[in-house]
């Protein structure tokens, strides 16, 4: 697959390296499956985000937002005891770290574990200089009001 160097562009535009970020990255194959994770929508404005994570404990566990990227980490710690010999290993033991591109003025509500699960609740709230207004048109009754010159 080609791949399109974006970097003369930076130089000439202003505000739109996260478009040439998103667009350098659609070149790359993204074969990541593990963990497999659900994105819901459970209101106008609220999502959750489910990812299956077995094994890990909240401490092996990191939730960060920056700039507009959720980034969810797992690493899980030597275990400590018995060399157990495995006759077939299917649970992953393995770290992980899967990234969302969030749009804008969406902010993690909570983040939960239960039952292998990890929830991230999401919520935009946009605030309300960014909202669209409503602007009355008012008609004018009279007529326009002429500037007389004045003669000096």
């Amino acid at each position: 697959m080609r791949h399109f160097d974006f970097s003369p562009l930076y130089r000439s535009t202003v505000g739109f390296d996260r478009l040439f970020t998103m667009l350098d990255s659609l070149g790359q194959p993204e074969a990541q499956t593990y963990p497999p994770y659900n994105i819901e929508r459970t209101g106008e404005n609220a999502y959750r985000i489910t990812m299956a994570v077995a094994g890990f404990d909240e401490s092996e566990l990191s939730v960060e937002a920056r700039e507009n990227t959720l980034t969810i980490k797992g690493e899980k710690g030597e275990e400590k005891g018995e060399e157990t010999q495995f006759l077939h290993r299917g649970i992953a033991k393995r770290a992980f770290e899967r990234r969302f591109q969030l749009a804008d003025h969406v902010e993690i509500k909570a983040a939960s574990l239960k039952n292998g699960l990890l929830h991230v609740d999401l919520v935009r709230e946009i605030p309300e200089a960014a909202k669209p207004r409503r602007i009355e048109i008012s008609s004018v009754t009279s007529q326009p009001k002429q500037i007389e010159a004045q003669s000096a």
